[in-house]
């Protein structure tokens, strides 16, 4: 075999490559440089490595005048690790003078160049073609002041209110059961929380929203002599601007474990749990004549349920039978308030109950709860054109007996039960939904 100059030339085995050899004299190529003439890559395009694939590339510009020519696959020695070869091949080409370091630092970093442009363009392809993509992230923000669980949380004006719930036991709240009157806001702006006027009495499993700038608690429980599962129908409002409560026109069923969801300015009181237990009462509160009315009811009687409004529908999600977070359930009804109609849609896929749910950008999302093996972390999301669900990032810290709100496109998950019945915490975990 013959090359430029008419230097007689053989093969040498020490530098067949898993994607082409070199050809040049047996003698010491890797420690003398030869002439550009003395030397030539055989590569063979039909190898798939990476590297083979790059330095398939390498000699239509980086090489010098060594000479390139096709090889068929099947003549090619095999074994070493690909390292290796690129290691060997990369000094070769260097001591053989026929291919400048500056030229080969140059398609190496076009090389690169080029997988970063189409790898992110494929995965944006994949995306848009509905294959699963980011799972959100989550952030730690500042914990609330109170370790707190089966508390309520609503949003009112870019601010975020936790209400009552139960508290840790102290000297403080000894005679009121641990069940707390302890109002506090957060605000995600400035990352601080503020003490508020507290609730006219404890309450614990009520159920809050906000409606024409004022926040509404209804229902719960709340200690009598015997018991702190006394389900209550009182109603009251805080005004913001005057940090003050008033008592309102109490609902027609007491209960607690209750939700209540906003709708066309009113506010919808569905579900929960009573002195003879499961309650399908659904019943809506008019702020502005201080009154109540009744609606069909929740065709599945439970309690420690969520609930979320998109568009024209209210989602009822979750929830147990009769107090019972070993009888979890992944029910998921929707409501039309125009029609008083329910319907039935896809099942939450992991039944649980104390959990707490948010809307960002019409994609209801669910955390938390617990079973008797522990609380959950998991995070799913409803995307109700499609009526499907979907696994998101879990939560750094299971808990049951949470809140969730949303502000700016992110959703605030505060408070709750670390563990499974009386347990406590003030963490404050913020989870940014992809995009």
């Amino acid at each position: 075999m013959g090359s430029g100059g008419g230097t007689s030339l053989q093969e040498d085995e020490r530098c067949r490559l898993p994607w082409g050899h070199f050809q040049g004299r047996t003698s010491t190529i890797i420690n003398k440089p030869r002439p550009k003439s003395s030397y030539k890559l055989v590569v063979s395009p039909r190898r798939y490595t990476v590297w083979g694939w790059f330095f398939s590339l390498v000699p239509a510009w980086a090489l010098g005048k060594g000479q390139v020519r096709g090889r068929p696959a099947s003549q090619i020695q095999k074994g070493a690790p690909s390292h290796q070869y690129f290691r060997v091949a990369a000094r070769l080409m260097y001591n053989a003078g026929m291919v400048s370091p500056t030229r080969l630092l140059v398609t190496a970093l076009c090389f690169v160049a080029t997988l970063c442009v189409l790898v992110p363009a494929l995965y944006t392809q994949l995306l848009g073609q509905g294959i699963p993509g980011s799972e959100g992230t989550w952030i730690t923000a500042a914990a609330a002041p109170t370790k707190r669980t089966e508390v309520a949380v609503t949003p009112l004006a870019g601010k975020i209110y936790v209400i009552g719930g139960f508290s840790e036991l102290s000297l403080r709240n000894f005679m009121n059961l641990t069940v707390s009157k302890a109002v506090e806001e957060y605000d995600p702006s400035t990352d601080r929380w503020t003490t508020k006027a507290p609730l006219p009495v404890g309450l614990h499993h009520a159920g809050a929203a906000a409606v024409g700038g004022r926040l509404y608690v209804i229902g719960g429980f709340t200690a009598s002599l015997f018991s702190i599962w006394q389900p209550v129908a009182s109603v009251y409002m805080y005004a913001p601007k005057t940090d003050s409560w008033t008592e309102r026109a109490p609902m027609p069923t007491p209960r607690g474990a209750l939700t209540v969801a906003e709708f066309g300015g009113k506010l919808f009181a569905i579900g929960g749990k009573g002195e003879r237990g499961n309650s399908a009462a659904v019943e809506v509160y008019d702020p502005s004549s201080d009154t109540w009315d009744s609606r069909a009811g929740l065709p599945t009687p439970r309690d420690h349920l969520a609930a979320a409004t998109v568009g024209q529908t209210i989602y009822t999600i979750g929830g147990r039978i009769n107090g019972d977070y070993g009888q979890n359930l992944g029910t998921v009804e929707a409501y039309d308030p125009r029609a008083d109609r329910w319907n039935q849609v896809a099942n939450l896929p992991t039944p649980r109950s104390g959990i707490a749910a948010g809307v960002v950008q019409e994609t209801i999302y669910v955390f938390g709860g617990e079973q008797p093996e522990g609380t959950f972390r998991t995070n799913e999301a409803y995307n109700p054109t499609t009526d499907h669900w979907q696994s998101m990032a879990p939560m750094p810290t299971g808990r049951h007996g949470l809140g969730a709100a949303s502000v700016n496109d992110r959703l605030y998950v505060i408070s709750g039960g670390p563990t499974p019945g009386g347990s406590f915490s003030n963490v404050n975990e913020v989870f940014i939904p992809p995009e």
